[in-house]
């Protein structure tokens, strides 16, 4: 028998017993999957672990609290034999081939009829790993296979196209802050599944390469507006390719639902009938301050954050921003899109009892390689934009925790 290769298999456990042998860390290991599998299992041993036992004081699992009895696999499907007696494992062994119900052993594998895979899960898809030969397995070289193939299929990297119908549909995808590493694992998969991508200048562009060659990618920032306001002909365009059957993604910079009008697409696809998936992101509103040195709260320091949005001036009618409120609390906040209107927004911030004297810093293209961070006051914030010449996209902090860092290290021209 060990000349040969094990056969692998799916087994479908839904309500059949189970018979697990010992409660220690193999038992706790193995467990989870098999009651996600819907097994009737039960424990046979006099010790379990808190997490095992947890799982029988759940009604998860039924657990016999004493050592294994001739009899206890007779109406068994499946066993997982992980005692520390040897006699006793041998003993389950041989009553296992006598019903002729397969036997996993956690002490020899060579006396087992059954061999457990490493497993891993994406999406629906089950990966399992077993070593073909049956002299040289390698457990570590497994479990290395079984990451690498579900990192992959997680990540995108390891593009699988479905060749059943799939559902067409919109992913709005957020990208995060700009490095493609910090993008979702979800968000990932879905751009290597993609039919069309409609992006975001601020979206991660780097992505964006790496698609497979007949992914159609739109610049929303070049979609033909015509009669229609930029924001409905993005929507239109989200409806039009998924009505003719393909998989969109939106993919946005940031998260969708931060200052990125995901609510107003979900809204126009929902109005059209088009199934839409949100897959979150990392805002630039934390992660940039963060990759730039800077966190938003700090014990002692900063117990909140307020993220606003600055891409209209305090004394514009249409800001929903309550400045002067700001201007009172004590902890950090966080602009985006305000970089043009710092001025006026610094201005309005000490009119209403801000200190001049507030550290602020500017992150310019934040978790990006053109990253930088120039540091001012709220007295000196505008003259140092314009003698800086920082451009957005730039995410602005201010507050204390500007200060609570290692030394900004002076920049070189």
């Amino acid at each position: 028998m060990a000349e040969h290769p094990a056969y692998p298999v799916g087994l479908r456990l839904a309500g059949r017993r189970v018979v697990v042998l010992g409660g220690g860390q193999v038992a706790q290991r193995r467990l989870p999957a098999l009651i996600a599998a819907g097994a009737d299992l039960l424990l046979v041993s006099p010790e379990a672990t808190p997490s095992v036992e947890a799982m029988a004081d759940a009604g998860e699992i039924t657990w016999h609290r004493r050592p294994y009895q001739e009899g206890d696999l007779a109406d068994a499907w499946y066993a997982l034999i992980a005692t520390s007696d040897t006699d006793a494992n041998n003993r389950a062994s041989a009553e296992a081939e006598r019903h002729r119900v397969w036997c996993v052993r956690s002490d020899d594998a060579d006396l087992a009829t059954a061999w457990t895979p490493a497993t891993g899960h994406s999406e629906g898809v089950t990966v399992a790993v077993l070593t073909t030969d049956a002299k040289g397995r390698d457990p570590r070289h497994t479990a290395a296979v079984r990451d690498a193939v579900v990192e992959g299929l997680r990540d995108g990297t390891l593009v699988a196209p479905h060749y059943r119908t799939r559902t067409p549909g919109v992913a709005l995808v957020g990208g995060g802050p700009g490095d493609p590493d910090l993008i979702t694992v979800r968000g990932r998969r879905l751009l290597a599944e993609a039919d069309v991508v409609i992006a975001d200048r601020l979206g991660p562009r780097d992505l964006l390469a790496e698609l497979p060659p007949h992914v159609e990618v739109i610049d929303a920032a070049k979609i033909p507006y015509g009669r229609f306001m930029a924001q409905e002909a993005i929507n239109n365009a989200l409806i039009e390719h998924a009505k003719q059957g393909k998989s969109v993604v939106r993919l946005k910079g940031g998260d969708p639902y931060v200052f990125g009008r995901g609510m107003e697409e979900l809204q126009a696809l929902a109005e059209a009938g088009i199934p839409c998936t949100v897959v979150p992101g990392i805002s630039s509103s934390i992660s940039v301050p963060g990759a730039a040195g800077i966190p938003v709260t700090h014990r002692g320091v900063a117990h909140e954050f307020t993220v606003v949005s600055g891409h209209v001036a305090p004394d514009d009618e249409r800001s929903l921003v309550d400045w002067p409120s700001l201007a009172q609390q004590t902890g950090t906040l966080v602009i985006l899109m305000g970089v043009d209107k710092i001025g006026k927004i610094a201005e309005t911030l000490v009119a209403h009892g801000k200190p001049a004297g507030t550290p602020v810093a500017l992150v310019q293209e934040g978790t990006t390689a053109a990253q930088r961070r120039v540091d001012a006051t709220l007295a000196t914030v505008a003259e140092t934009v314009r003698t800086e010449d920082v451009k957005p996209p730039a995410v602005i902090v201010i507050g204390d925790v500007v200060k609570v860092g290692p030394p900004v290290p002076a920049t070189s021209e």
